[in-house]
């Protein structure tokens, strides 16, 4: 499998949204290109594909933008990354989504190693949900507060700043 740049500035907009969805609020496309680096109007694009695949509902307007249309546990990267680039498979002959046949399929020594290539990415994207990377890509002060460990400590205030 490659992710294509199309593939990677839509799982970083579904994390940027998946961020913000306990907000409620829609998020302006520009808002999601600054804060991920996107160019805008190739974001427009992705944002417009995710939309007709079902994963995000848009509100024009003043207070407009896009929201997911399901919570970021319900969504996998895998759902994402095959609606921007098709399989997740490096070769045809091994896809389960769009298989084709080859002519060497059955005598082919390499084939197995690509399934199990296939098979273990599936295994990885399918797993894992953009809840579970809004969680793993917090900064790590804000992980240990909410894990109950202990908040880096103020500064001490400056001799004569009392």
């Amino acid at each position: 499998m490659r992710l294509s740049t199309r593939g990677e500035y839509a799982s970083r907009a579904m994390l940027e949204l998946s961020r913000r969805y306990p907000d409620g609020e829609p998020v302006h496309s520009r808002e999601i290109s600054r804060a991920q680096e996107i160019p805008q109007r190739f974001l427009e694009q992705i944002l417009l594909l995710l939309k007709r695949a079902g994963y995000l509902k848009s509100r024009k307007g003043q207070r407009g933008g896009y929201v997911l249309s399901k919570a970021p546990a319900a969504i996998t990267v895998a759902e994402v990354i095959r609606v921007m680039d098709g399989p997740l498979a490096p070769i045809d002959c091994v896809s389960v989504m769009a298989h084709e046949a080859c002519p060497m399929e059955g005598t082919c020594g390499l084939r197995w190693l690509w399934k199990d290539v296939r098979d273990a990415v599936a295994e990885i994207l399918e797993a894992t949900t953009f809840d579970d990377l809004v969680r793993r890509s917090r900064p790590e002060t804000e992980s240990a507060k909410q894990a109950g460990g202990a908040a880096k400590r103020p500064a001490r205030p400056r001799a004569g700043t009392r």
